[in-house]
């Protein structure tokens, strides 16, 4: 199966300028602004800059957290298995551990070319939803997935298996070659990724499959979003564009598998789940094949006996690989690791730089500020003021971006705005700089250039600015 990400148009012409005129102006840096995640900042910039607990951490509350980072950072093992505290990997996996996938924390990439496996890049599958069904059984099914998985392989593509179970398939990535230019006449060279999925293990996919690669994303600073005042978050959205800006930013309405209802989505990169316990609990499942007393089931397809037959690490009386304290030790760690300080916030280069992202209306979409609520799931995570330039809102980002899959209510062209804290020490911690949801951008210019569709006229903003801007605007974006 091979899925083609076509370029739109905007990447081909750079004369109308957007923006916002009545942008505002940094003389200086605000009172705070180094202090990006509140009293929860880290002040450490090096390799383990994403892997800290949040620096308002009591240090007993912070034992908690390193046995959860035990869990998160080790490999879980076939079963049966003497270590039975993290047996029950597979039968289908995409990796053996989370730290496999969010590297130091950090984000993942691509597979490179000629790797077995994709490990930090994920393959979401979906085929369209029946026309007219009405059966009551499939409309509950896709209210709760938000998606109708391919049949036989299911919503997630899993490329690695145990002995004696199929893998499902390779995942590879090929890329041509497009340049843009900047007004002044400067090249950009862009890579335009072609998906490719071979070897697959139970025959041919449905004819209307529909692939979409995910890198993992950083891991900092989950639960400080997850304490942004719902409130917070609509008082941003204008679906009906309203405010004649141009910018729809839209909330996605996701199911919660304990409380058993539709709510806000706020993670993921079509912000399909609605916290960290649940994004935690399907990764474990989709990624790792490990069941928890949310996800009761392995992650194998009525087509998959081998995996169906497959011996598991389950308890004697059907207890669940992944039991109820460690799947809290894991939530407490993934909730609770602080966002690093910004560097040079008083950098002259930097304030020009942010000027520039205000002018292009880069902010209209990377909300710089919050305020969490008082009744956050963690008490450190209450009250604090933090920047992490998002609005957790669903945005067109036009055809070039588009995976033409849907998730609940984001569209095949919408996506999350992803937060831009940390976003500077990607290459620190990940040891590379790749971006957007495939990582097909290879630097954050190139990331910039590939926003299309509510952002084309900040794009087109940027395409517009010299050499000397457009080092500002990254020595702004690398402080972050």
């Amino acid at each position: 199966m091979t899925a083609r990400f076509r370029p739109s148009l905007f990447l081909l012409v750079a004369s109308a300028l957007g923006g916002c005129d009545d942008a505002p102006r940094f003389a200086a840096a605000e009172p705070g602004e180094a202090r990006s995640g509140g009293s929860a900042t880290v002040n450490r910039s090096d390799r383990n800059a994403f892997s800290l607990p949040s620096a308002n951490l009591s240090p007993t509350r912070r034992l908690d957290f390193s046995v959860g980072n035990s869990f998160f950072r080790n490999p879980w093992v076939i079963a049966p298995s003497t270590t039975t505290a993290r047996d029950g990997l597979g039968p289908l996996f995409n990796t053996n551990a989370c730290q496999n996938c969010h590297i130091r924390d950090g984000r993942g990439h691509p597979p490179e070319p000629g790797a077995n496996n994709a490990v930090s890049m994920l393959v979401r599958l979906s085929i369209p939803d029946e026309p007219g069904s009405t059966a009551p059984a499939y409309a509950e099914r896709i209210r709760q997935l938000g998606l109708t998985p391919e049949p036989v392989y299911g919503k997630q593509l899993q490329d690695m298996a145990i002995p004696g179970v199929t893998p499902e398939g390779r995942v590879r990535v090929v890329y041509d070659s497009m340049t843009v230019h900047f007004r002044d006449g400067t090249p950009a060279q862009l890579r335009r990724p072609t998906l490719q999925i071979t070897q697959l293990g139970y025959g041919p996919m449905h004819p209307q499959a529909r692939a979409s690669a995910r890198i993992a994303p950083p891991m900092i600073g989950l639960g400080l979003l997850e304490a942004i005042p719902e409130a917070a978050i609509l008082a941003n959205a204008d679906p009906e564009d309203k405010k004649g800006t141009g910018i729809t930013g839209t909330a996605n309405r996701v199911w919660d598998d304990a409380l058993q209802k539709t709510v806000l989505g706020r993670f993921g990169w079509k912000a399909s789940q609605p916290g960290i316990n649940q994004q935690n609990v399907h990764a474990l499942a989709s990624d790792m094949g490990l069941t928890s007393n949310l996800a009761t089931e392995d992650d194998c397809t009525p087509s998959q006996t081998a995996c169906l037959n497959a011996p598991d690490g389950k308890g004697p009386d059907g207890e669940p690989e992944v039991s109820d304290n460690i799947l809290r030790l894991i939530t407490f760690y993934t909730r609770n690791l602080g966002v690093p300080a910004r560097r040079d916030v008083a950098d002259p280069q930097v304030l020009e730089g942010k000027n520039l992202f205000f002018k292009a209306g880069c902010q209209q979409c990377h909300t710089p500020q919050f305020t969490t609520s008082a009744d956050a799931a963690e008490p450190e995570l209450a009250n604090q003021v933090i920047r992490p330039y998002t609005d957790l809102l669903l945005h067109d980002m036009g055809e070039g971006l588009a995976d033409n899959l849907s998730e609940f209510q984001a569209s095949g062209q919408q996506w999350r705005t992803p937060p831009l804290w940390g976003i500077g020490l990607t290459a620190t911690v990940s040891g590379h700089t790749q971006f957007l949801h495939d990582g097909r951008a290879r630097n954050l210019m190139e990331a910039v250039l590939w926003h299309g569709g509510e952002a084309l006229p900040a794009q087109r903003q940027v395409l517009a600015f010299d050499a000397q801007q457009r080092a500002a605007l990254l020595a702004f974006l690398n402080s972050l």
